[in-house]
């Protein structure tokens, strides 16, 4: 059995030439690298990593990362493509992990958790705290730490993704232009054709987080607006309560922030209920990490971050037929 990693980027950055030879050093020897940046590179100047017979790198153009996947699915020579961000990196025993579960269980699809690496910076700490918090990712938590045991799932992020490059052309491929999102209709496809996808706690990567405040919000919002938008394409995966929550919250602290100065006992309660919020974040984050500063920083990541998906939630809820992302 053979992987094909694939890696879509923008150019080749930071992340690439940390995450190239950590995955060069991989527990598994059959596997190739396919980065694809926009425009191409001069090899010869690249370091001996990039250079490496094992890596290969495309110049896509200008175009989506759904799209950077399917080519690099066209030249990938292995049978399974293993599909990777830029900002990740796996562990060692990845593709070993990856090769025992496809032969044991006999699905289409694995997908397994992006942790954040321990050396992260405190803001991107409380960014990844975020998503791994029972308030913060919901009923999500375990695309962002390992849980106890695997699961079938229908929906799955790209940046832990590995498929079998039959089930994959099957499909026809990621073939769209959305991003992001590009992972769920993928996915909805293989559950639509009759392929399991797989979550296996064991498949780790390190996933780099978004920088405090802007970029980490950016994202979110990102999330927000092509689920919200996909409630209505890809009703199957994404009309979820999980989902409308943010929205509530955000729609119900603007009507009391709105309507407090009229009503003493809805600022009352309000304060009540956002006070609560506040402190079962703090506790729950600090209870897990031992650390004051990541409660009380990542309390208030949580709080804007539910106000920032929950209000672009609702934008691509209203957003029309011809609703595409923007490129990177």
């Amino acid at each position: 059995m053979g992987f094909s990693i694939i890696v879509p980027v923008k150019e080749i950055n930071a992340y690439i030439h940390e995450s190239v030879p950590i995955t060069l050093n991989l527990d598994y020897d059959d596997f190739e690298i396919i980065i694809l940046p926009n425009d191409p590179v001069a090899i010869e100047a690249l370091p001996a990593y990039l250079r490496d017979p094992k890596v290969r790198i495309i110049a896509s153009g200008r175009v989506s990362p759904a799209i950077k996947r399917d080519m690099g699915a066209k030249a990938s020579r292995y049978d399974h493509l293993a599909f990777l961000d830029d900002d990740a990196y796996p562990r060692r025993d990845w593709l070993k992990v990856a090769e025992t579960t496809f032969a044991v269980q006999k699905v289409a699809a694995i997908g397994g958790p992006g942790v954040t690496p321990t050396d992260s910076s405190l803001g991107e700490q409380a960014s990844g705290l975020f998503y791994e918090s029972i308030i913060g990712g919901g009923g999500l938590t375990y695309r962002y730490r390992p849980v106890t045991g695997s699961f079938f799932v229908d929906d799955y992020p790209t940046v832990n993704l590995i498929v079998s490059k039959a089930a994959f052309e099957t499909v026809g491929g990621f073939d769209n232009e959305y991003w992001p999102g590009e992972d769920t209709k993928f996915c909805l496809d293989l559950v639509n054709a009759g392929f399991k996808i797989l979550y296996v706690p064991d498949l780790v990567v390190w996933h780099h987080r978004r920088k405090l405040l802007v970029p980490h919000l950016k994202q979110v919002g990102g999330y927000g607006r092509h689920r919200g938008y996909f409630v209505r394409i890809f009703p199957q995966t994404s009309r979820r309560i999980t989902y409308f929550v943010p929205s509530i919250f955000a729609l119900g602290n603007l009507a009391a922030l709105m309507l407090s100065p009229f009503f003493t006992f809805i600022f009352k309660l309000w304060m009540v209920g956002l006070s609560v919020y506040l402190l079962a974040s703090m506790v729950d984050i600090f209870v897990r990490t031992r650390s004051f500063i990541l409660g009380i920083l990542t309390s208030l990541v949580t709080f804007c971050s539910h106000m920032t998906y929950g209000l672009m939630f609702i934008r691509g809820l209203a957003s029309n037929s011809h609703f595409r992302s923007q490129l990177r």
